[in-house]
This record gives C-alpha cells, structure tokens and sequence, in this order.
C-alpha cells in the first residue's frame, strides 16, 4: 500500500462504517496495541543505554525551555551540541542543557556520534533540517506543527520512514491518564457507535500578551505555519484522530478568526467540524482568547456519555455501574513525555507509543484543510 494512503485522513475506507464494525476490524492489531501500549516495552528484557548523544537543534519554540531542562535532568542520555541560528536562544538553551554551541547544524549532521536529534526550531526551518537529519541517518524528536501545512508534512512523513529512523513529536495530551483512560473505553466500544465528540484546548496567550516578546514568531504565519486555532488545535485534532482510530474523516468545516487583533495577520481563535465515515460528527475549539477552559471533551455514543470537565471523568454507562454524577476514576496510569519517551526509545527500548510520522501528518493534514474550509466558507475534503 502506498505510504500516503495509510495515513492519509478519510482515505482508509470509501465504505460507510460503524465505529463497532471499524473496532472489529483493527482488533488484535492497533486497536488492541492502544488498549495497553506498553506492555510489550515493559516486558523488554534489553537494558537501556545510558548517555546517548543527542542534540539541540533549534531553541526556538516556547516548549524549548521545558525541552532543555528534560535533556539535563535525563539520566539516558547526554547533550552533545545546541545550534539555534540566534546565537544568544544557543546560549540561553546551553546553559541549561549543557553540549557545545555550534555555529552551523553541519557539524551535527556530520558527527556519527550523535544519534537523534530535537528540533525545536520556528516550523518553517522543519522541512531542510528534517531533510539533513535523515539524510544523516539521525533519530528525530519534532515540536509540533511537523509541517508548515498538510503537504509539507506528508512530505516530511514519508523521508522519515524511507529512511527507517525513530521519530517523535510533542503531542503530550496523550501521555496523561484521563486521555489515555478515554482512549481505552473507546477501543473497547464503552460508549457503543459515538455519534459526536467535543474537543476543547484553548488559553488566553493573546489577552495576557504571552507572545509579545521571545514567542512572537509564533504570531507570523510566515514562519509558524498557523496561528491560534492551529498552534493548539493540533493537539485537539491529535486526540479526535487518536480516540476514533480506524473511523476515517470524510469532510471539515471552519470558522477561525481574530477578536482583540493583538498579532497583526495571525488568528486567535476556531471552531472546527468534523465529518466521519460512521457518521460520527466532531467540533473542535482552539484559540488564544479563552479566560477559562474547564470542559475538555464530550463524547456520547448509543450505549453511553463521557465528559471531561476541569480534568475529571463523567461517565454514564449503565452496564459499568456508572451514572455520570460523580468523578470516574481513570483506570489507565500516566506515561511518560513525549520527549522522555523518545529519550528511552533511543536509548533501546522496543514497542514504546510513539507518535508515528503519518499520524503527525494526519493531524497537518486535517488543521490545513480547516484553514482552508474556513477561508472559502465551505466543506473541504483533507
């Protein structure tokens, strides 16, 4: 099958499916995988490596600070270079993460020693460097967007699995035991045929000035590739693709747009709609311009509800004894960073739940088509 197909979003099946019969289809395989996705890695008998190389390539985005700091305090590996084309982001990230600051990315690609890297970087600089680390044979962490838009990305996913190395990227949500404990009644049909699914992930960085001063390039579309409704939208859109694995997307809606127009030229914030083969509708709410977020998700089905409301689940489902009045206890424990899973990945251990290059390519895929289904008021196909 063609790389594209696979993880292209609504191409997997022209067939109107349930999200019942789509289960059936995947179980025994990713489906079952989710259920319990470190089992294989927690039974691994190979012993993990301590102080692989690694390097900082680009400090650039606002998660790099919190990037640094996890590549110090790491036992597994060890920060050999930081590059970052202002040389003093280089010195602000070196200082923490420690490794020789290097005047060009070159000497990264071209020192064997190094093994993978963690590009932080604006996303517009993602595609060459991404393109260089491969070629290097180079073990890639990428921050969120991959790409600057849904091409850029499928382009991105497919070097990366030509060229067989471990890859990763920044959607944490899924790490945490609430999303995971979602995710685990969805695999096992809870909620029985889900008709619809609200998904919220939305701050107030525009009102409180957040990216007024290092962060502002995130307000350029130029070099970010989104505004408000894509920065976090994304990790909303990670989750929906995520949650009803195996449901493809037939179509989206959008609207994004700005209120206070504190960053000339950038969004503030979105709602987005979401059509699946099953029939299945999701809406989808990010921006930049929200005092408070306190319901996160919504998903009801034919055999139940789920709500997530200020990090507690609600759960209605008769045949679980749950009435949807009080809070449900997650039955899945928290896992570790996206990042410190790369780290351990590196390191050597097997079977770990990376995000893989074409789902990161599915959620690129699907934020462009929005964007553009809002700009010509229409429904767009990713």
């Amino acid at each position: 099958m063609d790389k594209g197909k696979e993880y292209r979003a609504g191409t997997m099946n022209e067939k109107r499916i349930t999200r019942r019969s789509a289960l059936r289809l995947i179980s025994g395989g990713a489906a079952a995988m989710a259920i319990s996705p470190l089992i294989s890695g927690a039974l691994t008998a190979k012993p993990l490596r301590n102080g692989v190389k690694l390097a900082l390539v680009g400090g650039a985005h606002i998660h790099a600070p919190d990037f640094v700091n996890r590549m110090s305090e790491s036992s597994l590996v060890e920060t050999k270079y930081v590059w970052d084309p202002d040389r003093g982001t280089a010195e602000s990230r070196q200082e923490v993460s420690g490794g020789e600051i290097v005047e060009s990315p070159e000497a990264i690609w071209d020192d064997p020693e190094v093994e993978g890297v963690v590009i932080g970087t604006e996303t517009f600089r993602h595609m060459e460097l991404i393109e260089r680390a491969v070629a290097s044979g180079k073990h890639l962490f990428v921050e969120k967007p991959v790409g600057m838009d849904g091409d850029e990305s499928r382009k991105i996913a497919e070097m990366v699995y030509d060229a067989g190395v471990i890859f990763q990227t920044g959607y944490f949500m899924r790490s945490s035991a609430v999303n995971r404990t979602v995710k685990k009644l969805l695999d096992e049909n809870a909620l029985g045929d889900i008709t619809r699914v609200r998904l919220s992930n939305v701050h107030s960085g525009a009102i409180g000035g957040w990216f007024d001063g290092e962060w502002n390039w995130m307000t350029d579309l130029e070099q970010a590739g989104v505004g408000a409704f894509g920065d976090l939208g994304c990790h909303a859109v990670d989750l929906l693709l995520w949650f009803m694995e195996g449901d493809s997307v037939e179509s989206c809606t959008a609207h994004i747009d700005t209120v206070l127009e504190r960053y000339p030229g950038c969004d503030e914030y979105g709602e987005g709609m979401v059509r699946f083969q099953s029939g299945a509708v999701a809406t989808i709410a990010a921006g930049w311009v929200d005092h408070r977020n306190p319901n996160q998700i919504e998903i009801s089905g034919t055999e139940g509800h789920l709500r997530v409301t200020e990090g507690g689940i609600y759960l209605q489902q008769s045949e679980m004894d749950a009435s949807g009045n009080e809070v449900w206890s997650p039955t899945e424990d928290e896992i570790d960073h996206p990042l410190d899973l790369f780290f351990r990945a590196v390191a050597g251990e097997d079977d770990l739940p990376l995000v893989n290059p074409g789902e990161a390519a599915a959620v690129n895929e699907l934020i462009t088509a929005m964007y553009s289904a809002s700009e010509s008021e229409s429904w767009v196909k990713p």
